[in-house]
């Protein structure tokens, strides 16, 4: 190599030096570019229905993973003082996307708001109707003459009246007690013999945590309509005018999605990390048992796939049950144009 050196022309040597400096230039001015490129991300807000809980694992699993970031998106999340407001703040346009429930879609659909569902987070129903066993009741013609604990939520109230029906009792029979948040502290303490509008996957799974031997029953088990228990909600302004953001949103959710479900350790620590005031041991159990229902397969089609025909049934039945006036066509109230398409990368 010495050889060939002395061998150049002082012309080439300077030539060759000039090209190293300027790919190292080059180089560098790159390393700086890699490391801001927030100004390159799109802001995206994402207002959730409640605090950070195993329902989220998808959402913070993504963003641990930088997922949203490598999507070109520089993700925001709220938390609401109120759980009916994500509706109303993405129908404000103050939110780009808000987790919500299909029976609020529905409610805000009759009220004029211009929003629709453009994604599943659960596609089944988790508000379930539970009692202990210790109880004594064996099923739902048991709960004649009991004290049942409600969340004071309307639609819920026409589950209630829905699950009473089957076996010919009405409302009337029993003593439904609006208790807001306060379903567990009411049947562990025994002011309430069983309780209406707790999660499976929550609730349910702190009963069972605690040793109570919890029995704990989907409402479209006892007679209500399946449902979309929580779904993406946008405005369509918002939609039209910027639809990509919101299918690079959803492709790097579907991501950090399949990444909890394949790692649930993580996926505790990300909501742990979210939320400190969660117990972990309680939450670990809690997103082992909710994991399932994130990743949960719809067949052929994509991840967060909403079933019009589902929507389409429930929406009678809110209409049968005097929740809404007028009966929706699907398309008024889902979108399904932004879910991602093709395999879910790793």
């Amino acid at each position: 190599m010495a050889i060939e050196l002395q061998a150049m022309t002082r012309h080439r040597i300077w030539a060759i030096s000039l090209a190293i400096l300027a790919l190292a230039l080059t180089l560098a001015a790159c390393g700086e570019k890699s490391e801001d490129t927030t100004g390159a991300r799109e802001s995206f807000s994402l207002t959730l229905d409640f605090y950070p809980n195993p329902d989220h694992a998808g959402i913070y699993m993504a963003q641990k993973l930088g997922y949203f970031e490598e999507a070109g998106l520089d993700l925001s999340i709220e938390t609401p003082s109120d759980p009916a407001a994500p509706v109303k703040q993405v129908a404000a346009g103050r939110t780009d996307l808000a987790i919500s429930y299909e029976p609020e879609v529905a409610l805000a659909r009759e009220q004029g708001l211009d929003v629709v569902a453009v994604a599943a987070l659960v596609n089944r129903p988790l508000t379930s109707m539970i009692w202990l066993k210790s109880s004594g009741i064996k099923g739902v013609g048991g709960l004649e003459g009991k004290t049942i604990a409600t969340a004071g939520i309307p639609y819920q109230d026409a589950f209630l009246k829905t699950i009473l029906a089957r076996v010919k009792l009405t409302p009337d029979d029993v003593k439904a007690v609006n208790v807001g948040f306060g379903l567990l502290p009411a049947l562990l303490g025994g002011s309430a013999q069983a309780m209406l509008g707790g999660f499976s996957n929550v609730e349910g799974i702190d009963l069972r945590e605690r040793g109570k031997a919890p029995v704990v029953t989907p409402v479209d088990k006892l007679g209500v309509p399946t449902y979309d228990e929580l779904v993406l909600v946008a405005r369509r302004q918002t939609l039209e005018e910027d639809p990509e953001k919101f299918r690079l949103f959803l492709a790097a959710l579907a991501r950090g999605t399949k990444a909890a479900v394949a790692q649930p350790g993580a996926a505790t620590q990300a909501i742990v990390e979210a939320n400190p005031d969660l117990e972990p041991k309680l939450a670990a159990a809690e997103v082992k048992a909710t994991l399932p229902l994130l990743g949960a397969d719809s067949g052929d089609k994509p991840y967060g796939y909403m079933n019009p025909e589902e929507w389409a049934t429930f929406a009678g039945w809110m209409r049968d049950n005097g929740l809404i006036e007028s009966l929706p066509d699907p398309s008024e109230l889902l979108d399904n144009g932004y879910l991602p398409s093709g395999e879910i990368p790793e």
